[in-house]
């Protein structure tokens, strides 16, 4: 695709020309400045319109434009109503701007600049706050999305596909770029900083090292979304941030009265891997076409469904005896292992490890509703809480149907979700984990899947967390309002975030203090968390606790009004007015007054390129020819669609949707266009596909000791084990230190060596597997443990500790 409104009538570039990003880190919260820079070159005005991504929990509050030497404030209107001051204003020849929110997700918006004069520039400067999530490592994790892949538009779903529009480029020819810098603040000092991009060095702006500036070291294009790791020196301290309201404001308003933002990290006690046998996990993975893209675009060693099947051989792996399991996978249609759950033995262990190695990427679309469903459909069985885990990498348009159904049923289950790759989202990703009581990750460029998926199947193995409640300690005269939903649910390891406000006389200085308290029991044993926080509020003029405290409402409340009254719906635009935080019925709009003379000339509209993603491996371009709303011409796709959707589409006459959703399915159904009479895939057995030339990814040292592990945690002794351990099979039965001693207990006893002597790093992955083998080993070795812990450590050279057994 090398043009498609991509350049002017007069081959010039698109308006935009560069992004710059400033963004102010404060613990774990990031306030961020995003600045577009266009210009005009064309003979008459045009009109640009950039979509771009957006975390769906960030809270957009300010917009503004410089045009020429004027600085203009955006107002915040109702959506309809600021989306006619917009069209007003063009049709009158004034110069105008407009954010808005697209459609229901929340992490879709677009940037409209419209009837900018010829040879005249403009920049655009919006702002928004978000939560950064704290990583398994202890950093606080920040992401600039840029990628925003095509949304797939699900078979019969008649929604707003919102990325339909949106022109693409081949990746690197982006004709604008991105600065970035970013400045650090912590009480508690400031260690270090990773990224995906290259960086300058961190420079401290205070002795004490808690305050620290960093940016990027080039100004790349903006095609791929910048990630930093800010490590913290004591990034599990509890906090609390109390922020005055806005001056002039009413006191008793949501923006009026100081607002608190408390920061909680349970102590939550470990689980003990091997204990308990009960559990229904149920894991569903997608197989769309686009899982076959790298998970790097700089490494493309690596693809995305070879990550997932490692993940749920690991994940198998490291079930407990006697629960129950099944794994369905999705694309245009779904089939699972089992037409019901099975219990977890080593039987049905290895027919499953099996039938993951021969698993791809080949079920075109991104259906995910019609196998959620079929999950939901079967029962649940007694004893066996339902533990749900999805990895996908998709982008769907019916994303609240599917958060929808997802909380129809969270009663009877927990979701935890893993978003794969660029562009993932965050939407559909959070919205599903937060709607069954879950957790949500993401996995990007060189992250690994596997300590992810591990630490949340520890957290589907913890019991329930119930009776959680908070209260507060405050001096006569105040008190404290939820605001947004408390804490639902508590996992090891995840901060637990609160926002309230604070009505009430304002206590004198340096005399009052607060309290808060949370109580939550597990299973018969009661848990308190309890932190101190003076009552001085911070002034400030952007008040990001507000800001995340009226997001945090605004989620709550537009999760309520699809089905609620009008009264719901008055209270959510009450709230994103009074508070300048945008939500799917507000929308930011500005219009240039200060012109006298009207913009002359036809209005010409350009749409701001993003990068054109491959979404399978093949990469093999084809041409097919389309009817576009009655027009016949020729569309350049990367691998094809299943029959119906094509059929489907065409019967349609192939509205523009088409384009990107068609690109999602795979190249064998390309075949069968041309062959009349092919069945439909979508829910029943695919067509016979062409033979497909089989990838054998490399297999990691700890995946290959890892496969060979029975159900119940023990290891044979055996040609394979030896190989996986790296000595002569020879060396593995003659060193062994005692006949008595059973050959699967020296062996475990090898592999668990192994693992902490070779596979230190990789704790996180291993660590529930190797607790079975430690007590499967502790239940069958008797007397001679120690003896073959010595052994096992001579051979293999390594220096593992008694402990580790128990010893």
């Amino acid at each position: 695709m090398t043009q498609c409104g991509l350049l002017t009538g007069s081959n010039k570039p698109v308006p935009l020309r560069s992004g710059s990003v400033t963004v102010l880190i404060r613990g774990f919260v990031a306030d961020v400045g995003c600045e577009l820079l266009y210009r005009n070159e064309e003979p008459g005005p045009v009109e640009a319109v950039f979509m771009f991504p957006v975390d769906a929990e960030a809270a957009v509050y300010s917009f503004q434009a410089r045009l020429g030497g004027t600085c203009i404030q955006a107002q915040l209107h109702e959506k309809k109503q600021a989306q006619e001051l917009y069209g007003d204003a063009l049709a009158g020849g004034q110069s105008s701007f407009l954010l808005q929110q697209e459609g229901t997700g929340g992490d879709v918006f677009s940037c409209s600049l419209g009837n900018l004069p010829p040879g005249e520039e403009a920049a655009l400067t919006l702002r928004y706050v978000c939560e950064l999530p704290l990583e398994p490592d202890g950093a606080a994790r920040y992401v600039l999305p840029a990628v925003l892949r095509p949304r797939y538009t699900p078979h019969g779903w008649d929604g707003e596909d919102v990325t339909q529009g949106v022109p693409r480029v081949p990746q690197g020819e982006l004709p604008y770029t991105l600065n970035l810098s970013v400045t650090l603040q912590s009480p508690h000092g400031i260690d270090h900083v990773l990224s995906n991009c290259p960086l300058t060095p961190l420079s401290y702006t205070a002795g004490n090292q808690t305050t620290a500036q960093v940016s990027l070291s080039e100004a790349p294009p903006w095609d791929r979304d910048v990630e930093l790791l800010v490590y913290y020196a004591e990034p599990h301290k509890p906090s609390a941030v109390l922020e005055a309201g806005m001056p002039g404001v009413e006191p008793g308003s949501l923006m009026g009265d100081p607002a608190v933002m408390v920061t909680l990290l349970p102590s939550l006690p470990e689980v003990v891997p091997g204990q308990s046998l009960a559990g229904e996990f149920i894991f569903l993975l997608d197989r769309s076409s686009s899982m076959g893209c790298p998970m790097d675009r700089l490494d493309h060693s690596r693809q995305r469904i070879d990550c997932a099947k490692e993940t749920l051989v690991l994940l198998l792996k490291s079930l407990p005896l006697g629960c129950y399991f099944n794994i369905y996978g999705f694309g245009s249609w779904f089939e699972s292992f089992y037409p019901q759950s099975v219990g977890y033995t080593q039987q049905t262990m290895a027919e499953s490890l099996q039938r993951v190695q021969q698993l791809q990427a080949d079920l075109g679309g991104t259906e995910i509703l019609a196998p959620l469903r079929a999950i939901y459909h079967s029962p649940c069985l007694d004893g066996h809480p339902r533990q749900l885990f999805v990895f996908t990498d998709g982008e769907v348009g019916n994303t609240q149907d599917v958060i929808t159904e997802v909380q129809r049923h969270q009663g009877a289950h927990r979701c935890f979700s893993f978003g794969i790759g660029e562009g993932a989202s965050t939407a559909l990703i959070k919205g599903i984990a937060w709607a069954a009581g879950g957790s949500a990750e993401f996995i990007t460029g060189q992250d690994r899947m596997q300590p992810k998926a591990l630490q949340s199947l520890k957290r589907a193995l913890q019991p329930a967390v119930t009776g959680i409640s908070l209260s507060w300690d405050l001096p006569p005269g105040m008190e404290a309002a939820l605001l947004g939903w408390g804490p639902e649910v508590i996992f090891p390891g995840q901060r637990c975030l609160i926002y309230a406000q604070l009505h009430g006389q304002p206590q004198p200085p340096d005399t009052a203090m607060g309290g808060v308290t949370l109580q939550y029991r597990i299973q018969d044993q009661t848990y308190k968390e309890t932190l101190q926080f003076p009552l001085q509020p911070q002034d400030g003029d952007r008040l990001p606790v507000h800001r995340l405290a009226a997001k945090s409402l605004l989620l709550e409340l537009e999760g309520a009004m699809d089905t609620g009254s009008e009264g719901d719906r008055r209270r959510v635009l009450e709230t994103s007015l009074s508070s300048g935080v945008v939500c799917s019925l507000t929308a930011y709009v500005g219009v240039d007054t200060e012109r006298t003379q009207p913009v002359q000339g036809p209005l010409v509209r350009w749409g701001i390129p993003l990068t054109e993603f491959d979404l399978m491996a093949g990469h093999l371009p084809y041409i097919f020819p389309c009817l576009d709303e009655g027009n016949q011409r020729s569309i350049t796709l990367r691998n094809v669609v299943a029959v119906e959707h094509v059929n489907h589409c065409v019967k349609r006459r192939l509205p523009r949707t088409c384009l990107f959703w068609l690109c999602c399915l795979p190249e064998f159904i390309w075949g069968s266009l041309r062959r009349e009479g092919k069945k439909s895939c979508i829910h029943g057995a695919p067509p016979e596909t062409a033979p497909q030339e089989e990838r054998a990814p490399e297999e990691s040292p700890l995946l290959r000791l890892v496969s060979l592990q029975n159900a119940d945690g023990s290891w044979d002794l055996d040609p394979r084990l030896a190989a996986a351990l790296g000595v002569s099979e020879t060396d593995a039965r003659g060193r062994m230190p005692i006949e008595d001693v059973a050959p699967g207990v020296w062996a475990t006893v090898l592999a668990v060596v192994w693992l902490h002597g070779r596979a230190a790093g990789q704790r996180d992955e291993w660590e529930l597997l190797e607790a079975k083998a430690v007590v499967w080993v502790r239940g069958r070795a008797g007397p001679w443990l120690s003896e073959c812990l010595e052994a096992a450590n001579t051979l293999l050279g390594c220096i593992v500790g008694p402990a580790v057994f128990g010893l």
